[in-house]
């Protein structure tokens, strides 16, 4: 089982994605004049711009139900894998991963703002909306609705799951079959609470937890700051292959950083649309600005805080392209989120380790939270002709089973069919962005010009100018 869904998972993650994720998000930031920088400022400002309606949630919301699909066990444990595979060099295409990643998610969430629509009296969109309404293409809209619907509901679920049980057992000695029992009763009174209780969920949970996160990680490089000199310049030469000891590991350098670093904040993914489109805003671009500095406090922020513990304590191992240990700190530790946990218990006895286990369960629950959310919504996608109520009970089973097993099933599994979720969805969506591209830059364009006459950016058109984004004609 495991040979076949390894082999199937390298199919999918060959170099041609890695470097696609890569090249578009490049793309986009030269079509975008690297937006992602130029308006840094008013990423802040529209956080908190607009408030939520009857049918969508305020932007702030929409950030922190993005957020947390992007911050998860990707965080903490995937950090740690792209360490210990790529070595101290595939942080650095993390950071790059993020950086050229924000503009693609300007792209995907504002595509989702425009070709949005009011299901059920709910703000609803994301890849299959756009792609049906805006390229036409339905069989491919039902194809990457179908292949969400099983990656979020079923695939990626376990992932979260098993670090989640993992963390806990390796800080607090708990057996991973009652992790997994506390996970799916928790799970089971937000799902069956609806969209509104999942936002609201969101947006206390999410600030948090990062926060916090973020703040003992500046603790352990602050007790460590002279050691962080020689980490910063070891992840660069490590990044280029100008490292002696990790030299020749460039290429998993680059693969393992891409690989995890689309896993965490999911730019070109094709999942940040989801709650993008849920928002309540006067013009689509903000909300597409918004959703890219979600890629930057996901990554830049959250996994380097990870990644800079880890790599200042020197706690890691690091495995060789032939299957040596270049670096083995840590003997017979599995590879997750126990490269944390020793790192910031070496420096916090006592506290580390429990510390990092009760991130993790906020991380990872959090983004099975988002996980829900997002399948839900390509179950309203798919039920929007022809009513099948049962479609969504069967889905809030199925996430629940899938947290269930996820929790006592290997690891290595998890994480690879996790890797196949994402790269199935990544494959889909980056193709239909590609072709469906102008309506986001156009708007980005509208939105500059009135911002550059004074106004406050409005958005609105017509069906002859842009057809099928019907709640955007004729507004104000």
């Amino acid at each position: 089982m495991l040979a076949f869904v390894n082999g199937l998972n390298d199919i999918i993650w060959s170099p041609a994605l890695v470097f696609l994720c890569l090249g578009v998000g490049l793309y986009f930031s030269l079509r975008t004049r690297f937006m992602q920088v130029r308006h840094a400022r008013e990423m802040i400002r529209l956080m908190f711009d607009g408030k939520a309606s009857d049918a969508g949630v305020s932007s702030f919301q929409a950030l922190a139900m993005s957020l947390s699909g992007r911050v998860g066990t990707g965080n903490i444990a995937g950090v740690a894998a792209a360490i210990a595979y790529g070595g101290p060099g595939a942080v650095f295409w993390m950071w790059m991963t993020a950086f050229l990643g924000a503009a693609t998610a300007y792209i995907e969430s504002t595509l989702a703002q425009i070709y949005k629509e009011r299901n059920d009296g709910l703000f609803r969109g994301g890849p299959a909306y756009y792609i049906e309404k805006g390229l036409g293409w339905k069989a491919y809209a039902w194809v990457f609705a179908l292949a969400t619907v099983v990656s979020m509901g079923f695939l990626l679920p376990g992932v979260q799951a098993n670090s989640i049980a993992a963390g806990l057992q390796n800080s607090l000695g708990i057996d991973t079959r009652i992790s997994a029992a506390i996970i799916v009763v928790l799970l089971g009174l937000i799902v069956f609470g609806g969209v509104k209780r999942i936002a609201r969920f969101a947006e206390i949970v999410v600030p948090f937890m990062a926060l916090g996160y973020i703040l003992v990680a500046c603790v352990i490089v602050g007790l460590n700051i002279s050691k962080l000199p020689a980490v910063i310049s070891l992840i660069f030469s490590s990044a280029f292959g100008t490292d002696a000891a990790f030299g020749a590991m460039l290429g998993l350098a680059i693969q393992w950083g891409v690989k995890r670093g689309v896993f965490s904040n999911e730019a070109g993914q094709g999942s940040g649309p989801h709650p993008a489109a849920a928002a309540e805003v006067s013009h689509p671009a903000k909300q597409g600005i918004v959703q890219a500095f979600s890629i930057y406090v996901d990554t830049l922020l959250v996994c380097s805080a990870t990644a800079f513990m880890i790599l200042i304590t020197g706690l890691y191992n690091v495995k060789g392209a032939d299957g040596s240990m270049i670096m083995n700190a840590l003997p017979n530790t599995p590879v997750g989120p126990a490269f944390t946990q020793a790192a910031v218990e070496s420096v916090l006895p006592g506290f580390g380790s429990i510390f990092v286990a009760i991130a993790l369960f906020f991380f990872a629950f959090t983004t099975i939270v988002a996980y829900y959310y997002i399948a839900e919504t390509n179950i309203a996608y798919i039920n929007r002709k022809v009513g099948r109520p049962w479609l969504v009970f069967l889905l809030k089973i199925t996430i629940l089973a899938s947290c269930l097993y996820g929790a006592v099933r290997t690891a290595d599994l998890a994480w690879t069919l996790g890797d196949i979720g994402v790269g199935v969805m990544a494959w889909l969506n980056i193709i239909a962005i590609l072709f469906l591209q102008k309506p986001a830059l156009d708007s980005l364009k509208d939105y500059e010009a009135q911002q550059k006459a004074g106004r406050e950016p409005t958005f609105r058109t017509t069906p002859e100018a842009l057809p099928n984004a019907d709640l955007w004609a004729g507004e104000d």
